[in-house]
């Protein structure tokens, strides 16, 4: 059992912020699933998807920097460049091979800074990618994420209302049913904003989501070229449809699944 209060599985020990869940090991020969949670999330948000992709091949959640059960150090680096650095020295420092990045939000964005990278080098270990309601271009960010930008008032909402019922009003706002925020998913959620650390580590990475060069981000996803599916939602209220459409323009090697009575965080609203 991992000592993660989010996910079940083994604990992989590596020198890196980050909190990395093996939920299946594979054997050797079949596709290693690196799962990259959302803005405010962590590994929980897979429960559903990771007994079935179990079933495929090798499963690694991961809680990335300053988010779960991960490290939350108070260095200010939570660009989404620099979540994607780790992503890579994870890949790098496992040894993965036959790589399936798999993202939701945030987590998408970060596959995609990842995939970059990954897609330049001679030797390729990225086979496939999924990203859902991913971020990849300039555009307006929600209420939830701009609270990161004041500071002092977020803290003061925080302790003034408690982070549960603050989760659970966000959560209300970008799912297409609300009846499915269940109280587990509320506590889940709010586990991390119960902490000084955890409560500075998500604002600053909500300060820091969009990429400083995010122009110059967006004319390198061209060169990704392996297979990739974009999932977004016919409900979507934090990324935008069109970027999915841009997406898949820009993409060598992608198509779009649009979901049908679903908002933002298809993990959990429409996990089969």
């Amino acid at each position: 059992m991992s000592d993660s209060p989010f996910i079940d599985g083994r604990q992989v020990h590596v020198d890196l912020p980050l909190h990395v869940t093996e939920v299946s090991e594979g054997d050797g020969t079949t596709p290693t699933f690196v799962m990259l949670h959302g803005f405010g999330a962590s590994s929980y948000t897979w429960r559903h998807w990771t007994p079935k992709l179990a079933q495929r091949g090798r499963v690694l959640c991961v809680d990335y920097k300053g988010f779960g059960a991960a490290p939350k150090p108070a260095d200010e680096r939570y660009g989404p460049e620099d979540q994607a650095e780790l992503v890579i020295q994870l890949i790098d420092r496992l040894s993965l091979k036959r790589v399936t990045l798999i993202g939701h939000s945030l987590g998408g964005g970060i596959a995609l800074l990842a995939a970059e990278e990954l897609c330049t080098r001679e030797t390729r270990v990225l086979d496939r990618m999924v990203l859902i309601s991913s971020p990849a271009y300039r555009q307006p960010l929600p209420p939830f994420v701009r609270m990161s930008e004041r500071p002092r008032l977020t803290r003061f909402l925080i302790r003034a209302i408690g982070p549960r019922r603050l989760i659970r009003t966000a959560f209300r706002s970008i799912v297409r049913d609300p009846s499915i925020v269940t109280e587990e998913m509320v506590n889940a959620y709010a586990h991390a904003l119960t902490t000084t650390e955890g409560v500075n580590a998500a604002m600053a990475a909500g300060r820091q989501i969009l990429p400083a060069d995010i122009d110059q981000a967006s004319e390198k996803i061209g060169g990704v070229d392996v297979p990739t599916l974009l999932i977004w939602g016919d409900w979507e209220r934090v990324v935008p449809g069109w970027v999915g459409e841009r997406l898949a323009e820009d993409l060598p090697d992608a198509r779009v699944v649009v979901l049908e009575r679903c908002g933002h965080v298809r993990p959990e609203e429409n996990p089969d």
